[in-house]
């Protein structure tokens, strides 16, 4: 996304005031009132929707919290605080610079030649030292950035979630930010083979949710299914989450948070179409996640004689995953349909992982990996420059890549470290086997 800021063409810069200058400050070389206050809006628009789609970090401890067994919510919690900070650090030290080489590749649009923490600007920075005073602060960029970074691992946490150790998991979460995403992401975000290709993925339908997907995936498989989840007979056996409600306010949480997540990707808000563009992002990722939601709602009635609030739950996200690719340019009624599609995608995909025997505690493959790949290559119904076969060439890059790369760590931990829990301490719950603390202790002791 950051290379997009060559595209907002200087003679398109409205003229605001010059919020940056004391008033008794003479004029600097270089700087005037038009680029000063495309600079304070870019970072602005930055700063506002990286803190939103921080608070998805919460919506997704919330989701996830209700969505697996009271004896494990903990763990669920204790995993998705630290996966942040672990991102968070990682994507300084390593993942920053490696995502965005500008130019400086070691291979070719493959690899980044620059290796190494993040630098913000100094303090006090004036115009004439910023960093792209043409664009927006680095502070805001790498802040931004991170929380796509950190989105990523969420993804992963509760798919794998009641048999999965702590420490293996977070291992993988610092390799999954500090290299899978930001090496793959770097080859359409930081100007690579993929971005040159022509791939076009908005905010991240494939560079962030299904590469989430893929790596949950994998270690859904290596890790195999919970304890009594699958029948001898090859019967599923539904296993109840503790709380409903919070994964509904999970689910809206979320929901809020993609404000942030699809608007903050249009990278500028210094001129009228900016704005423009900005509010219809907003417009058609709202309607997405209903149509999503709605389809799901209809479906699952149809399919199960009654609603399944889970399914509409996770609707609602996919149609917020599927929209993520090209927020837009589709209409709203386009937009209401992917989402739908998304829904659909939800309700089929589900029992499709049952029977293959793939346990996904709270559906995050159907809903960030399959919408993902549903949401690139709808990109081609809206967006007249998309071709075809490159999203599909580009899906099918990301998909291997990270498919590979996350085996081999999961691999690696599995054989050295371990990285299921014992039966016994399944059985009895994450909570008390890895942490010794319960959520719900007055229920468990009477």
């Amino acid at each position: 996304m950051k290379l997009l800021k060559t595209l907002a063409p200087a003679a398109a810069l409205i003229a605001l005031p010059t919020l940056g200058l004391a008033q008794d400050e003479g004029p600097v070389p270089g700087v005037n009132a038009s680029t000063d206050s495309v600079f304070i809006f870019n970072s602005l628009l930055f700063l506002i929707g990286g803190f939103l789609v921080f608070w998805m970090a919460a919506g997704f401890a919330m989701l996830e919290a209700g969505l697996v067994r009271s004896k494990n919510v903990t763990m669920q919690l204790t995993k998705n605080i630290s996966l942040f900070s672990l991102a968070a650090i990682f994507y300084y030290l390593i993942g920053y610079n490696l995502m965005y080489p500008l130019g400086t590749w070691s291979v070719d649009g493959i690899l980044s030649g620059v290796w190494g923490p993040g630098v913000l600007e100094a303090v006090g920075v004036t115009a004439d030292a910023a960093d792209d005073y043409g664009y927006a602060s680095t502070g805001s960029d790498f802040f931004f950035q991170l929380m796509f970074c950190a989105t990523t691992a969420s993804i992963v946490s509760g798919t794998l979630a009641e048999r999965i150790k702590l420490w293996p998991f977070l291992i993988f979460v610092i390799v999954l930010t500090a290299i899978i995403y930001p090496l793959q992401a770097s080859w359409k975000w930081g100007g690579g083979f993929l971005d040159e290709m022509g791939f076009l993925d908005f905010a991240g339908s494939t560079v962030v949710h299904s590469v989430g997907g893929w790596a949950a995936l994998v270690g859904a498989i290596i890790l195999g299914p919970r304890i009594g989840k699958y029948s001898k007979e090859g019967r599923t056996v539904p296993i109840p989450g503790s709380n409903l409600a919070l994964a509904t306010l999970g689910t809206f949480i979320l929901w809020l948070g993609w404000f942030g997540f699809n608007g903050g990707s249009q990278l500028a808000m210094g001129t009228v179409g900016d704005v423009a563009d900005v509010s219809r992002i907003f417009a058609n990722t709202n309607t997405a996640a209903a149509g999503g939601a709605i389809a799901a709602l209809i479906l699952s009635q149809m399919m199960y004689k009654k609603p399944d609030l889970t399914m509409v739950l996770n609707g609602a996200l996919a149609g917020l995953v599927s929209i993520t690719a090209e927020p837009l340019t589709p209409s709203l009624g386009a937009a209401t349909l992917i989402g739908a599609v998304g829904g659909v995608i939800v309700v089929f995909a589900v029992p499709f992982l049952d029977k293959l025997k793939i346990d996904d505690v709270v559906g995050a493959i159907p809903v960030h990996l399959f919408a993902g790949i549903w949401g690139t290559i709808a990109v081609v119904l809206t967006n007249g420059d998309a071709s075809l076969m490159v999203q599909l060439y580009s899906i099918m890059v990301v998909g291997i890549f990270t498919i590979v790369a996350s085996a081999i760590v999961w691999f690696i931990l599995k054989s050295t470290m371990g990285i299921r829990v014992g039966e016994e301490e399944e059985i009895n719950g994450l909570d008390m086997s890895e942490l010794g603390m319960e959520a719900y202790p007055e229920f468990s002791k009477g």
